[in-house]
C-alpha cells in the first residue's frame, strides 16, 4: 500500500491550490496513537498559520473569560478566597503552556491526528458563576468530566449520539449557536465602544466606533467569501479591526500590563494549600458531591458540540478524504485527559473540542496535525511573551475573530444543511426549544422526536433499530433534563437571554 510520502505530488503539478489541497486530504493516512512525521505522514503548508493564528486567538480570549469567572465566582463563594485579575492571567498561563505541549504538539499534532484538539467549552462559560456558588470545586469537576469523558468515548457513545443527529437537527443547532454567539460579541463591541472616551481635553464618546468596526467586518467578509478565500477572514478582519480601533482613537484603552515570564508550575502550588494559588486547597467529598450535574451536563454537551466541528470537515472536505476526518470519540478521550491532566497542574480550564480551530482548518482545507503544531509553539510562545495576550482580549480583535472566525461561519453551514422541507422541521424546532431552553436540551429533544417521526423525515425511524430510536435518545432526554434541574439551568436564562 503506498504512503502519502508515495503519493504526494508538488502544488506546481495542479491547475490551482484548490486542487492540491484537496488531494492532500485524499493521500493522507494518519495512524491512531502511532508517531506521525511531517514529510512521512502529513505535510506543512502556509495556509496552516490561518487556523493556527485563529485558534489562538480565540483561546486567549476563552480561558481568560474562564479564569475571571473562576475568580469572580470563587470569591464570592468562600470568604477565604480573594482571586482577581493577575490570579486569572497566571492560571490562564498555566494552561496555555503544559496542555499546549502534551495535548496539541504532541498529542493531536504527532500521535493522534485524527483527534481534534482540546480547547475550551464555550457554552459552559455563563455557568461558571453557578458552579462556584453551588460550592463546586475546579479540580473535582475536572475530575468528574475527565472520567465520564473516559466512559463515553470507551463505549463509543461519542460517535454513536453524532451519527444518531439528523441534518435538520444537526442544521437547528448551528444556525442557533451561530446566531446567539454572533448577538453576544456584537453587544460586547458595542459596549466596548460606548465606554470609550477621547483621550483629549474635550471628553467625548466613541459609541460610532463600534458600529464602524463591524460594518468594515462584513465588506471585508464579504469580500473574502466572494474570492474564495474565507479561510483568511480571522487574521484578515481581527487585524483590520486593530488598526481601525487605533486609528479611531481607541488605543487609549489597549494596556501592556502581562510582563514576560513563566508562571508558576508547581501543582502544590495551586492546589496545596488555602494560602497560595486557588486558596481552595485539595477538593473533598462535599465538593464532589456538588460538582457531579455540572460534570454531567458538560459531557452531555460534547457530542453536540463535536459534531458541529466535525460537519464542517464534512462539508469543506473533498470525496475520498474519510480518513482525514476528526474522530469523535478519539476527540473524547483527548479532552478527558486534558481536562484532568490540565487541571491537576494548577489551571481551571472547562474542556471541549477546538472550535476556533477546526472551524476555520476545514475552511481553509487542511488537516489536524500540521497546524495543531504551529498553534501549540504559537499559545506557548504568547503565554511566555505575555503582552500579544492584551492585544488578543481587546475588544475589537477578540469579538471580531469569534465572530468570523466561529459564529458566521456556524450559521452558514447550518442554513447549508437545512435544504429539505423535512430537515426545516426539524431545524426550526430545534431552534424554537434552544430559545425556549438551551442549546443541549434543544439537540436532546430534537433528537428524540426526529429518530421517532414525530418530526422531520418520516422515514428515517425505519432505518433505525428500537435502540436507536427510544432507549438511547429518551435516556439522553433525561439525564439533560436531571442535570438541568439539579444546577438550575430551566429557568429561561440560558436561553438567548443568556447571551446577551
Amino acid at each position: 500500500m503506498k504512503t502519502y510520502k508515495d503519493l504526494h505530488k508538488p502544488a506546481s503539478e495542479f491547475e490551482n491550490r484548490s486542487d492540491y489541497l484537496n488531494h492532500e486530504l485524499q493521500i493522507m493516512k494518519p495512524k491512531r496513537f502511532r508517531l506521525n512525521l511531517p514529510g512521512r505522514d502529513f505535510s506543512f503548508e502556509w495556509e496552516d498559520l490561518v487556523p493556527a493564528f485563529a485558534g489562538t486567538v480565540g483561546i486567549i480570549a476563552m480561558y481568560s473569560s474562564v479564569m475571571m469567572a473562576w475568580a469572580e465566582g470563587l470569591t464570592e463563594a468562600w470568604s477565604h478566597v480573594s482571586l482577581g485579575k493577575d490570579f486569572a492571567i497566571e492560571v490562564t498561563r498555566v494552561e496555555m503552556l503544559i496542555p499546549a505541549l502534551l495535548f496539541v504538539i504532541f498529542a493531536s499534532g504527532f500521535f493522534n491526528p485524527r483527534a481534534n484538539l482540546a480547547g475550551n467549552h464555550g457554552p459552559m462559560i455563563p455557568l461558571i458563576a453557578s458552579i462556584a456558588l453551588a460550592g463546586a470545586h475546579p479540580l473535582a469537576l475536572a475530575i468528574l468530566i475527565g472520567v465520564f469523558g473516559l466512559l463515553l468515548s470507551f463505549f463509543k457513545g461519542g460517535s454513536r449520539l453524532v451519527n444518531l443527529t439528523s441534518k435538520g437537527v444537526a442544521g437547528g443547532l448551528l444556525i442557533f449557536l451561530g446566531f446567539s454567539g454572533g448577538l453576544s460579541q456584537i453587544k460586547t463591541i458595542q459596549t466596548w465602544s460606548m465606554g470609550l472616551e477621547h483621550a483629549t481635553a474635550h471628553s467625548g464618546s466613541l459609541g460610532y466606533l463600534g458600529l464602524v468596526i463591524l460594518g468594515i467586518t462584513i465588506v471585508v467578509y464579504s469580500l473574502l467569501a466572494r474570492i474564495g478565500k474565507r479561510w483568511l477572514s480571522i487574521p484578515g478582519c481581527a487585524i483590520i479591526a486593530l488598526i481601525t480601533a487605533l486609528i479611531g482613537g481607541a488605543g487609549f484603552d489597549l494596556h501592556f500590563t502581562t510582563e514576560m515570564g513563566i508562571p508558576n508550575l508547581s501543582p502544590i502550588y495551586w492546589w496545596g494549600s488555602t494560602e497560595e494559588g486557588w486558596m481552595l486547597g485539595l477538593p473533598n467529598m462535599q465538593h464532589f458531591v456538588a460538582s457531579l450535574p455540572f460534570a454531567i451536563l458538560a459531557v452531555a454537551m460534547w457530542s453536540p458540540d463535536f459534531l458541529g466541528h466535525r460537519i464542517f470537515q464534512e462539508m469543506n472536505y473533498p470525496k475520498k478524504s474519510e480518513k482525514v476526518l476528526m474522530d469523535v470519540d478519539d476527540t473524547m478521550t483527548m479532552c478527558s485527559f486534558r481536562q484532568m491532566v490540565g487541571t491537576a497542574l494548577g489551571g481551571g480550564n472547562i474542556t471541549s473540542s477546538w472550535g476556533t480551530y477546526m472551524i476555520p482548518a476545514a475552511i481553509a482545507k487542511r488537516p489536524i496535525p500540521a497546524g495543531a503544531i504551529l498553534l501549540g509553539l504559537m499559545v506557548m510562545g504568547v503565554a511566555i511573551l505575555g503582552s500579544p495576550m492584551d492585544v488578543a482580549i481587546w475588544p475589537p480583535v477578540r469579538c471580531i475573530a469569534l465572530l468570523v472566525g466561529v459564529f458566521l461561519p456556524m450559521i452558514e453551514a447550518g442554513i447549508q444543511m437545512v435544504k429539505e422541507s423535512a430537515c426545516a422541521q426539524a431545524a426550526g424546532i430545534c431552534i424554537f426549544a434552544a430559545m425556549v431552553t438551551n442549546p443541549v436540551l434543544a439537540w436532546a429533544l430534537a433528537m428524540f422526536l426526529d429518530n421517532n417521526g414525530l418530526i422531520g423525515d418520516l422515514e428515517r425511524p425505519k432505518r433505525l433499530s428500537v435502540i436507536d430510536r427510544y432507549v438511547i435518545p429518551l435516556s439522553i432526554l433525561i439525564i439533560c433534563i436531571i442535570a438541568m434541574l439539579a444546577v438550575g439551568m430551566l429557568e429561561g436564562t440560558y436561553g438567548i437571554s443568556g447571551y446577551l
